[in-house]
């Protein structure tokens, strides 16, 4: 993976960080259950998400 390649990784995973800190901001406001389970869906996705980018980037420090 080039350098440039792990600068991307490294950018995603922020963004990821990003919206799971937005979704956990609205769920805390959100009354409906309905929203509630599709906000905590949503952060769940990202949340995993963030760990297989994070996952990547420790399996090509360890090459």
């Amino acid at each position: 993976m080039t350098q440039k390649e792990l600068s991307y990784v490294e950018d995603a995973i922020g963004h990821e960080e990003s919206i799971i800190s937005i979704c956990k901001e609205n769920y805390n406001m959100l009354e409906s259950k309905e929203l509630k389970d599709f906000m905590e869906e949503q952060i769940n996705c990202h949340t995993t998400d963030k760990e297989r980018l994070m996952n990547l980037l420790e399996e090509k420090s360890n090459e």
